[in-house]
């Protein structure tokens, strides 16, 4: 479908010598990390030291607050390496992104795929959202879009609060060549769930209403439900084969919650990876490791959009 970048040639081309010359820069943030982590140690311990005899302050409040003042400085101290390891991210991305015919943003809103996907309820409710990595483009004639999501939800009250990860994964939409007589929604098994308990015989999604449609599978009742407004279309879009490519899909990303929606024209694809496409790294030795784990990531999408997609992809966005 698309062809394989090859390692050697990124490297031995413009973002090899650009990555050379990122040696300094994050040789000279690591250094600046050393010397602001001695700063902090320097100024935190002996402050703490002086509260602690000068006030007769109680020894608890004092640990606590050299934790928290030692937790803002230390992340402080780790700014110039995080700020090196992203431009660097972004750098070798930028390169596969290029090689690949795609464009790719670091920083992004969430689109239309998240947007149906929340409607749908297919991703847990949340009270935070971060989004970053979008590819856009083509995977041959196939119109394709991927960007990462991690939702978080808060929990407790006061002291208490925390923020507890909910989804951290894939939306990904892959463009059709027909508009999709209905909607058709497949989850994990129970996603939808009656008020009392049990599997809901429909559901209202995006001002829509969907039936529950029985499948026969052998590895399907336990593990998906399909919910559609066209129990023919349906049929036709998820038969055993489809089934088996989603199961081998959740294998290959070592993922779960793998659910697809058919509406109009797109199939919006969302799956628990964790954190992908993580290119960049502090240690230059670690550059071509980097680059082969994202090219392979990125091969893995292409055979998966083309898995997926059995139907001839359209020719525009």
């Amino acid at each position: 479908m698309i062809e394989r970048p090859d390692v050697d040639t990124l490297l031995a081309g413009p973002l090899g010598a650009w990555l050379r010359e990122q040696e300094n820069v994050r040789e000279d943030a690591k250094k600046t990390m050393r010397s602001r982590r001695f700063t902090v140690l320097v100024v935190l311990l002996p402050l703490a030291a002086f509260v602690l005899i000068a006030f007769s302050f109680d020894l608890a409040p004092v640990i606590w607050g050299t934790f928290v003042l030692g937790a803002l400085g230390f992340g402080w101290a780790y700014m110039p390496v995080m700020n090196a390891v992203k431009a660097v991210k972004v750098g070798i991305n930028d390169a596969i992104a290029d090689a690949l015919g795609l464009s790719y943003s670091h920083d992004c809103e969430p689109g239309m795929p998240f947007e149906l996907a929340k409607a749908c309820k297919v991703l847990p409710s949340h009270d935070r959202a971060h989004f970053e990595d979008e590819w856009r483009g083509h995977f041959g004639s196939i119109p394709f879009s991927v960007h990462e999501a991690k939702l978080e939800e808060r929990r407790g009250s006061g002291k208490n609060t925390r923020w507890v990860t909910v989804f951290h994964g894939l939306v990904m939409s892959i463009g059709y060549s027909k508009r999709f007589l209905g909607t058709t929604i497949l989850v994990k098994d129970n996603a939808y769930r009656k008020f009392w308990g049990g599997k809901s015989d429909s559901v209202k999604v995006n001002g829509m209403q969907l039936d529950y449609a029985d499948m026969t599978h052998p590895d399907f009742e336990d593990r998906f439900d399909i919910y559609t407004s066209d129990q023919v279309e349906a049929r036709d879009l998820i038969d055993p084969l489809y089934v088996e490519r989603l199961i081998a899909v959740e294998k290959s990303y070592h993922g779960d919650d793998v659910a697809t929606i058919f509406h109009e024209g797109s199939l919006v694809v969302t799956l628990k990876t964790g954190n992908m496409f993580e290119s960049g790294s502090i240690e230059a030795s670690d550059d071509r490791t980097k680059i082969e784990q994202t090219v392979d990531q990125f091969m893995r999408l292409s055979d998966l959009a083309k898995e997926l997609n059995s139907r001839e992809a359209r020719t525009g966005v």
